[in-house]
């Protein structure tokens, strides 16, 4: 038998368990994921439309400590992506005394490897899109699920003050806070649309708004809307169109605030825009406003 030389050998044995002394790779240990405070997830059975929704909750600070106590909500749109940032924002806010305590519900989808931009064009969206990735246009059926099933769970399921509730969301969920409002006035009393998508269905929403303001219907509500100002050019002018008719309104009880957030693109003013239409939605309930006056230990 043909004996092989030392050098080879010892190379073999190399290929075959990796440095010399190294024993096999232990698989990874899972590390622990991040998690939001005092914050969980609430699955909702199949709605009406057979769509099922998932409810991101994020509870103040103080629900636990005082049991008898009531608080507003938020309900955001996109909670896949927006319910972070906006808890964050009012985290800060809270911080600051900007804002009163209040609970934030995210509307979002159960399910894992979703294609949200797909789900959501059939949520948000009162008319067909301009670009469309699936249906679009159900913004009605997903309103009455907000107003018959999702608003009666949390209001059922929370210590909640039902007497002021938020609708806040950005792009196609901008554009389904302005159909709410106009559809249903008083199931919100304030609405934060940031970057919200007027241009969609060739800027249908300032024909609703104009058949509204035509009927003569009443519009006691806070609204903040924001716009990006290096965002889509028609994208930016359909926002910058319905802000001017809106200033051209004269609805009693309505208060309306409008903001360009300078030097971002579209998605970049969620931030800000999230933050400053918080603190106008509460702006009623503030703690405090203005410039900080005494020191604090921070």
């Amino acid at each position: 038998m043909t004996r092989l030389p030392a050098p080879i050998l010892l190379l073999l044995g190399f290929l075959a368990t990796g440095p010399l002394g190294a024993a096999p790779a232990a698989a990874p240990v899972p590390l622990p994921p991040f998690s939001i405070q005092n914050s969980e997830l609430r699955v909702l059975p199949r709605s009406a439309d057979g769509r099922q929704y998932q409810l991101f909750v994020a509870l103040p600070g103080s629900y636990a400590s005082q049991p008898q106590r009531r608080y507003p909500v938020l309900y955001v749109t996109d909670a896949q992506w927006d319910f972070p940032t906006v808890q964050t924002s009012y985290a800060n806010l809270a911080y600051d005394r900007a804002v009163p305590e209040f609970i934030i519900v995210g509307l979002g989808y159960a399910g894992e490897k979703l294609d949200y931009g797909k789900l959501r064009q059939w949520e948000l969206s009162p008319v067909a899109v301009d670009h469309p990735l699936g249906e679009s246009g159900h913004a009605a059926e997903f309103l009455q699920a907000v107003e018959r099933e999702i608003i009666p769970f949390v209001e059922h399921t929370y210590r909640v003050d039902p007497s002021y509730r938020v609708l806040a969301g950005s792009s196609l969920g901008g554009l389904f806070a302005l159909y709410a409002m106009y559809t249903q006035p008083a199931l919100f009393q304030a609405y934060i649309a940031v970057s919200p998508a007027v241009r969609e269905g060739h800027e249908w929403l300032l024909g609703y708004e104009d058949a509204f303001a035509r009927s003569g219907r009443p519009l006691k509500a806070r609204l903040y809307v924001s716009a990006a100002e290096n965002e889509w050019p028609t994208f930016r002018g359909a926002i910058e169109k319905y802000h001017q008719r809106l200033t051209e309104r004269h609805y009693e009880g309505f208060v309306f605030q409008y903001r360009l957030v300078d030097g971002v693109r579209h998605a970049g003013t969620k931030a800000e825009g999230y933050v400053r239409g918080m603190e106008f939605a509460f702006a009623p309930f503030a703690p405090e406003t203005g410039p900080m006056t005494e020191d604090h230990p921070y």
